[in-house]
């Protein structure tokens, strides 16, 4: 797969991971002050991970690498860290959802 096809996937997921944020986002606009402190470095956490694999991308694209595997194996590292994240949040919120 060439380089530019690969980060036209990629940034297909990541419009997916970004959709799911702000999701989170919005349930957490609607938790109160306690559960917002508990999720609010998970959220920066999430816009930090999204902002690294946006770069990442950037990188990718503009440069072009003959050799870019190792880009690609950080940046699914980084997808692999950012659904971890997203999970972790989300317990949060469904356990506000639902009383618990």
């Amino acid at each position: 797969m060439e380089v530019k096809e690969y980060c036209r996937n990629v940034e297909m997921e990541l419009n997916l991971w970004k959709s799911r944020l702000y999701d989170v986002i919005r349930k957490m606009d609607k938790a109160p002050t306690g559960n917002k402190e508990k999720i609010y470095e998970d959220i920066n956490g999430l816009h930090i991970l999204m902002t690294e694999l946006e770069d990442r991308l950037d990188k990718l694209r503009t440069s072009c690498p003959t050799e870019w595997s190792p880009e690609e194996k950080e940046i699914r590292v980084r997808l692999g860290d950012l659904e971890n994240r997203y999970k972790e949040t989300s317990k949060v919120l469904f356990d506000y959802d639902y009383g618990g």
